[in-house]
């Protein structure tokens, strides 16, 4: 007996990135529930918080990158991200405004002193002055340093696509992910897609 086989469409390199922010737009995404089933036999995670790979590969199709931008380490990934991937999700608010991760902003605007950077005035609020014990200073060479302001994704490289919400539900995520998955580009259209929180 003899079968023919006829080459697969190659499947869709996926892949998901946790910047700053909560993690909540992750487990939304595991939220897909049974269609994670149905997604699984069309992509392949190439890197994720869900698998263990080290390095952001080259050529990713499309990338979910939750949170916002707010250290070196995130900078430095988010442009390896978009210098290796084709069509880039700011995924949920923090990514997209900046959200809960930019409530630091206006505290380094107007908590620095003069001769403080903004950087410092939200370290020393955090771990000084709110202090109950114990109030010191983390080790610099235990966290990335801070940027001075906390920016959106498109601050810093093109976005491809908008998902809002605080965390964008499930049915959110699929409507912009099947478009993808039959080479289409998600339109985004109406309240159950565009709105925030």
């Amino acid at each position: 007996m003899t079968h023919s086989m006829t080459p697969s469409t190659p499947k869709l390199k996926l892949a998901t990135v946790w910047l700053g922010g909560c993690s909540g737009c992750h487990m939304s995404f595991l939220d897909l529930d049974e269609w994670l089933f149905e997604l699984a036999q069309q992509v392949e995670l190439v890197y994720s918080p869900f698998a263990d790979v080290k390095l952001y590969p080259e050529g990713v199709d499309v990338v979910l990158v939750e949170g916002a931008i707010a250290n070196q380490d995130h900078l430095a990934m988010i442009r390896r991200v978009r210098d290796r991937t084709k069509f880039l999700i700011s995924f949920g608010d923090c990514a997209v405004t900046g959200n809960v991760s930019a409530l630091r902003n206006p505290l380094a605007q107007s908590g620095a002193k003069p001769a403080q950077s903004s950087v410092d005035a939200v370290l020393n609020r955090a771990y000084l002055e709110t202090a109950t014990t114990h109030a010191q200073l983390p080790q610099s060479d235990l966290i990335p340093v801070l940027l001075e302001q906390v920016l959106p994704v498109h601050q810093v490289v093109a976005v491809d696509c908008y998902l809002p919400g605080c965390p964008p539900n499930a049915a959110r995520i699929r409507g912009v992910l099947a478009p993808l998955l039959r080479g289409e580009i998600p339109e985004l259209i109406g309240p159950e897609y565009i709105r925030f929180g």
